[in-house]
């Protein structure tokens, strides 16, 4: 059962909110986080970006990166947002993401 809008609003919120602050420890020469609106800005040196985003409607975080796109519901069991499609949980993709990107090993 997803949560209520307000609920749902808190915990996206939270969830990026800790996200911009854990990528505000990088390096500025690696990748530049901006969070506005709801939609975190993941910006790389060679211009491309990945996006993490609240979809109220569907009260997911969808995260988009090159041609790969994934779609998160919260789970209160796991307190996480796990990937609708099984892939795993947002943080651990995200780090995936970046470390590929960043060409060293990076955990959230």
């Amino acid at each position: 059962m997803p949560p209520a809008d307000s609920a749902y609003l808190h915990l996206a919120d939270a969830c990026l909110q800790d996200l911009v602050a854990r990528l505000d420890t990088f390096d500025p020469d690696e990748l530049e986080a901006d969070l506005a609106g709801g939609v975190l800005k993941i910006s790389f040196p060679d211009r491309r970006n990945c996006i993490v985003n609240r979809q109220a409607a569907a009260q997911q975080i969808w995260m988009a990166e090159g041609a790969t796109a994934w779609h998160f519901a919260y789970d209160p069991q796991r307190a996480a947002w796990v990937d609708t499609k099984g892939r795993g949980e947002l943080r651990q993709i995200l780090a995936e993401v970046l470390s590929r990107r960043l060409g060293r090993t990076v955990a959230l």
